[in-house]
């Protein structure tokens, strides 16, 4: 099973919490990234996301794999959105089941630090005024 996908739909953060449950874990942490509303003082009014997808599952499923050799983990999943979203809405979801809480903590910000940094996905903001610009993944 693929730990990193990419999602033309809203992400169920529930189903996918749902694969990681196992009764060797102790511990469970989750990050949710939603489309905020202001960005630098700015007017967001929706996100267009898009990924050269090859590159991006590859990238994203070697984060994954480095993140559960490095914390331990016992199972991780990350799903990223593609195409237009609304203020609100999920833009990225990660889960991660670990024997403790600590490696669990740090495996998920891991994972989020190292997609923003490597994985080929591009965000475009569209503002209140009409205005569009893409945003550096760590904009």
């Amino acid at each position: 099973m693929k730990r990193f996908r990419l999602s033309p739909v809203a992400i169920d953060g529930n189903a996918l919490r749902a694969e990681l449950q196992t009764h060797a874990a102790g511990g469970y942490a989750s990050f949710e990234g939603w489309v905020r509303e202001q960005h630098r003082g700015r007017a967001v009014r929706r996100l267009d996301y898009q990924a050269y997808e090859t590159l991006a599952l590859s990238e994203g499923e070697a984060i994954m794999e480095e993140a559960r050799e490095r914390f331990e983990l016992i199972d991780l999943r990350c799903e990223h959105r593609l195409g237009t979203l609304e203020l609100g809405e999920v833009a990225v979801w990660i889960g991660v089941a670990a024997a403790h809480r600590d490696a669990a903590f740090a495996g998920c910000r891991y994972v989020i630090d190292e997609i923003k940094r490597r994985v080929p996905i591009w965000k475009r903001e569209h503002y209140a005024d009409g205005d569009s610009g893409w945003i550096h993944p760590e904009g």
